[in-house]
């Protein structure tokens, strides 16, 4: 029943938006296919909540609160990559929020926040402008073909999200630095990428600048990068392994950890600070 609720939900809501979109740009619809593609979506919606309270019903009898057991269903009904995107897309728009206030996630009081951004914001000023002007160029290239009111909004609204998600992503970027505390290493990559490294864990850390670095994030052979523009400039050793979750769900152990910083001095000093003190001799 799982199987197949998730089979229509991915099958029959993609149809159905296609038919919106043919609708709103007034192209003419044979009206058995409108009804058909309305009769499917209702039976799949349908199918869809039986399962969910299903599910929900199965985790109450195993003693779980109503909201845990709402959570349960969820997460069971929906696959963990497509929760995943949703919840990149709703750190997205909180880290705009953040960043209209001038506010970061993440760093507490006397932690040394380690920034990322500055390597990358001219690239994104430009793409958010490259956007906009393309916006603006449609929509008077549709509206001088003599386009439909519909197909323009449809259009319309997929570029101003194209540019809310571009904004999202460099907000993300700005608002979740990498962040040094007395405990732990935490490293970012915008809403991505997040991994807490305990400060006991670390043998070493040098600055080691490379500028091959093959993607934003990657592991391989037990070594993490996490690159800007193709870069990283510090190097964390570890004495155990820890599990480094990548975007989209796929785990896997690393010992070796290689970030991109705009501040890497600052970050080598803040995470051998405490060993100093405690050895003051070296």
């Amino acid at each position: 029943m799982i199987r197949l609720a998730r089979a229509l939900m991915f099958a029959v809501l993609p149809a159905e938006l296609l038919v919106v979109v043919l609708l709103v740009s007034g192209a003419p619809l044979p009206a058995p296919l409108v009804v058909a593609a309305e009769a499917a979506v209702t039976a799949a919606i349908l199918l869809e909540a039986a399962v969910a309270v299903r599910l929900y019903r199965a985790a109450r009898r195993g003693g779980a609160t109503r909201r845990a057991a709402a959570r349960a269903a969820g997460d069971e009904l929906i696959p963990a990559k497509v929760r995943r995107i949703v919840g990149f897309d709703a750190k997205g728009v909180a880290s705009i929020v953040l960043w209209l206030l001038r506010r970061r996630d993440g760093v507490p009081p006397g932690a040394t926040a380690l920034p990322y951004s500055g390597e990358q914001r001219v690239l994104m000023t430009i793409m958010v402008g490259v956007l906009a002007v393309e916006t603006v160029a449609m929509e008077l290239l549709l509206a001088a073909l003599g386009a439909s009111a519909g197909l323009r909004g449809v259009v319309l609204a997929l570029d101003l999200y194209s540019i809310l998600l571009t904004l999202a992503i460099a907000a993300a970027c700005a608002t979740r630095p990498h962040v040094v505390t007395a405990g732990e290493l935490r490293v970012r990559s915008g809403a991505f990428f997040d991994l807490r490294i305990p400060r006991s864990l670390i043998t070493s850390v040098r600055l080691a600048r490379n500028y091959n670095e093959p993607g934003m994030v990657t592991v391989r052979d037990g070594r993490l990068g996490l690159a800007v523009s193709a870069q990283t400039n510090v190097v964390v050793e570890l004495s155990e392994p820890v599990t480094a979750v990548r975007p989209l769900g796929a785990s896997a152990p690393v010992r070796v950890v290689r970030f991109f910083t705009d501040t890497p001095a600052e970050a080598v000093a803040a995470l051998t600070a405490e060993k100093r003190a405690a050895d003051p001799i070296k």
